[in-house]
């Protein structure tokens, strides 16, 4: 008996029907009853369901005029309004900014500019400089620096933070990302790496003149580090009392450090991995160009602002050299709102696509009106 066959239907694994015939005779009936014999007919077929057969109910959108042109209208109506309000809440936030590097002649940090780590005496310069408008809420004080590259992948990496977490292991054996920082004079470096090495050492303080007299503004040092930082990242060795020159001993400063890290601060909560100046510092930025918050001005009461507006004397004490590498520093003043500090690219960016949105909403409407009535169907031929 003949049997039909069909390549196209055998290659997808659907043999097309050939019935074997009871009782066959020959060899050919034979070879069909031992093949009937096998297992069932392997296919590469996808199941029969809803999601392989790709019969999912599914929505898909035509853009014509009536949907695209109030997209592009509300869009523009809710961006600008709102690109407007971040732009005039950031124009209202206050700061003041000055550079004391002292690469010019005039500056009063020029005789400081050559400064180097190894220098044992401090060089101290004072800068006046006048608030034309006063700060009425609470004033935070950064550091700044430029040209400064925390971003690179081997100083990003130079640090090791099973030690700054208080592990007593790695306080002596700390990890081989932190070389050449590791060891010096075979003691290890507490704390160790690139990172630590470099922290920011300058002394800045405020104070406002009256009269020709000098009055300190307090300036608050606790509170600047990130909690997650100051209570779980960072912690102290711990040992026998809490006595850190005990708990540090064999231990020895890093290179460029005047004093170890138990003598960061006279607070004991401040002292250490936990001193949070230390803390802010290991905070790496991503560009070269950054702020760092350095200390807080609380307001006292409701009825004075914070700074008045008058004269103001900036007292440094010139640690930290940056003329090597062609780098700047400032101290920066400023108030912050809802949004953070002072930052109008923000709600530029909002007024720009808002309008670009709404612009375009406008040319689209033109030309629907003037070209969209027109029968622009063409016939096509059989």
């Amino acid at each position: 008996m003949a049997v039909n066959y069909s390549a196209k239907e055998e290659a997808d694994g659907h043999p097309s029907g050939g019935v074997g015939v009871p009782g066959g005779g020959g060899a050919a009936g034979g070879g069909g009853g031992g093949g009937g014999g096998g297992g069932a007919v392997k296919t590469r077929k996808p199941d029969n369901t809803a999601f392989k057969q790709q019969r999912l109910p599914a929505w898909q959108p035509i853009l014509t005029a009536g949907t695209v042109l109030p997209a592009f209208f509300i869009i523009g109506l809710i961006f600008i309004p709102i690109g407007i309000g971040i732009f005039v809440t950031s124009n209202n936030i206050r700061e003041y900014e000055i550079d004391y590097t002292g690469t010019e002649p005039s500056s009063p940090c020029n005789k400081c500019l050559n400064v180097s780590w190894d220098s044992t005496t401090p060089c101290t310069c004072t800068i006046n400089f006048t608030l034309e408008h006063s700060f009425e809420s609470n004033v935070f004080m950064y550091y700044g620096l430029s040209n400064f590259y925390q971003n690179h992948r081997r100083y990003v990496k130079s640090r090791d933070d099973s030690q700054l977490n208080g592990d007593n292991s790695s306080l002596f054996n700390p990890s081989k990302e932190c070389e050449p920082y590791r060891t010096n004079e075979d003691k290890p470096i507490a704390p160790c790496g690139a990172i630590a090495n470099s922290m920011f050492n300058d002394t800045l303080e405020l104070f406002r003149i009256d009269n020709d007299t000098k009055t300190r503004i307090t300036l608050i040092k606790k509170g600047i580090a990130w909690w997650t930082d100051k209570n779980v990242k960072f912690r102290n060795p711990t040992g026998d009392g809490n006595n850190l020159t005990a708990l540090f001993q064999g231990t020895t400063k890093p290179v460029n450090w005047p004093k170890p890290v138990y003598m960061l601060d006279s607070e004991p909560d401040n002292n250490g991995f936990i001193n949070e100046d230390f803390i802010v510092w290991m905070r790496t930025a991503a560009l070269p160009t950054f702020r760092k918050l350095y200390r807080l001005i609380e307001r006292k009461n409701n009825l004075q602002p914070t700074l008045q507006a008058g004269k103001y004397s900036l007292d440094i004490t010139y640690n930290y050299p940056v003329h090597s590498f062609d780098g700047r520093k400032r101290m920066i003043l400023s108030t912050i709102s809802w949004m953070g500090g002072k930052n109008p690219f923000l709600g530029i960016a909002y007024i720009t696509v808002g309008s670009i949105c709404f612009f375009l909403g406008v040319v689209l409407l033109i030309i629907h009106h003037k070209y969209g009535n027109r029968n622009t169907s063409a016939d096509i031929p059989n």
